[in-house]
């Protein structure tokens, strides 16, 4: 079996136009498969630099394959089974700034530089006032643009046509508005030139974005079967749905620059990407948050296998129809036939999408993604909806560690969540628990304790689970 190199494949160079921050799994299967498409059926000719948003990181792994991967798409499309094996070959190099800030902040000086394209979670748009202009390099993402930024202003003398186009790809609603005005925070707290400021808003575009396409990310099971059918040890294999969908919130010569229309593909520019944020967040997203940590401690391992289980699936089925549903304010038949849709996606056959993979960050996924909808159902119903509550008691749960059977949980998210779960389960007081995740202003930017009767509730449902087991209690508030 080859290692996969550009020794050691037949592959095209492209001139270095992206620079993208992050190197996971879904920027890979989703934003550089698209321009990929784009080299390939138009002439954008584009080549993407990876930098890693955080110290560690897989820019190393990404480098020891010269950027290459193969990306398995699986899914129906209309009706049809669709399994294919591309070899995505649009990133150049990848870059650790906390190990080569020399460089990083050269990748501004290129002239040919057009794109920014990001994907850094929930969590990383965010203004540290902690984080210096001297830093090398500033530890938030919005604090490194800055940096590149005023880099490029300086090294083009503030030439106007010398900007920026930059798609943030975080599922925050009007992300392109939050990362704006990150990117402000710092040039006042930073106290930068009037004329950058100027630059920057004249000059660059940032601009709101939707993204939506399912990735398990990398086949475990199956990955020795798929390097033996493709020849090549291929480390950074990813896999993603066949289904995808892009909308950004641009003015139409932003879409003359980004020709993915041009190359059949899903991406639409638009003049508000609200009402496509609101529901795919909410319909989608939302029950995947819950779904996962319920449907983990409940024994299973795949958002397939939640979906078709007979008391995760009425589970899932009820957080989504009866709980998430009746809070959007789009038509009833559109918002039935988006989630009859989104249960087909869930049930995909060809993927296995672990629930583990969906757990990365789960506190501020649940702010953005299901607290907007406990609280409209709240208003609306004047109750809790059982379901999204027990989701949040059983991320909970889920964050006191340990082990599921033979099995070991691995939490993945801030350090300060972290050390926060970790002290208050020690206490092993349900309530205090409750209590103090939910006084955590860090995670919420509020004290959730003051939404009327939900302490007492995620409470309750902690102490459940502890006690009867999570399949047990799903079944409870399903009668």
């Amino acid at each position: 079996m080859k290692a996969l190199t550009r020794k050691t494949v037949s592959n095209r160079q492209y001139p270095e136009r992206i620079i993208q921050f992050g190197e996971g799994n879904f920027l890979r299967a989703f934003v550089d498969w698209i321009i990929w498409n784009m080299n390939q059926k138009t002439d954008f000719n584009s080549s993407v630099v990876v930098v890693q948003p955080i110290a560690n990181g897989m820019v190393d792994m990404l480098n020891s394959q010269d950027g290459l991967y193969h990306l398995i798409l699986k899914g129906l499309e209309k009706g049809e089974a669709i399994y294919n094996i591309q070899l995505i070959d649009i990133i150049s190099r990848g870059l650790n700034p906390y190990t080569q800030f020399k460089e990083y902040l050269e990748l501004a000086e290129n002239p040919d530089m057009r794109f920014i394209i990001s994907n850094t979670t929930e969590a990383g748009i965010a203004f540290d006032p902690n984080n210096k202009f001297e830093d090398t390099p500033a530890n938030s993402y919005p604090g490194k643009l800055v940096q590149l930024l005023y880099r490029r202003f300086e090294r083009f003398n503030g030439a106007k046509d010398k900007g920026l186009i930059i798609f943030p790809c975080e599922l925050i609603f009007e992300n392109g508005r939050v990362l704006k005005e990150c990117i402000n925070k710092y040039i006042k707290h930073w106290n930068l030139s009037e004329e950058f400021s100027a630059w920057f808003e004249e000059s660059c575009g940032v601009y709101s974005t939707l993204v939506d396409r399912i990735v398990p990310g990398y086949p475990r099971e199956i990955a020795n079967e798929i390097k033996e059918k493709i020849g090549f040890d291929d480390n950074l294999l990813d896999e993603g749905e066949i289904f995808h969908l892009w909308v950004i919130e641009a003015p139409e010569k932003v879409a003359e620059e980004f020709p993915a229309d041009k190359a059949e593909l899903n991406v639409i520019f638009v003049p508000s990407e609200e009402p496509y944020h609101e529901r795919k967040v909410t319909l989608l997203n939302g029950p995947h948050t819950v779904l996962s940590p319920v449907g983990y401690l409940a024994g299973l391992n795949t958002v397939r296998e939640c979906v078709e289980d007979d008391v995760i699936g009425a589970f899932v089925r009820k957080v989504m129809f009866d709980e998430l549903l009746p809070t959007l304010n789009l038509p009833e038949d559109e918002l039935i036939q988006f989630s009859n849709d989104v249960l087909d996606r869930f049930r995909n056959p060809y993927v296995k999408h672990l629930v583990t993979s969906i757990m990365l960050n789960s506190f501020p996924k649940y702010k953005t993604r299901d607290l907007p909808g406990l609280k409209t159902y709240l208003k609306r119903k004047d109750k809790l909806p059982d379901g999204l509550v027990l989701g949040l008691a059983a991320i909970i749960t889920y964050y006191k560690g340990g082990k599921r059977g033979n099995d070991e949980i691995v939490i993945q998210d801030d350090q300060r969540i972290i050390d926060l779960l970790q002290h208050l389960w020690k206490t092993g007081d349900t309530n205090q628990i409750a209590k103090g995740v939910l006084a955590a202003d860090f995670i919420w930017d509020e004290d959730l304790n003051d939404i009327p009767g939900l302490t007492d509730k995620v409470s309750n449902y902690l102490e459940a689970i502890q006690k009867r087991g999570m399949l047990n209690v799903v079944k409870e508030i399903l009668i």
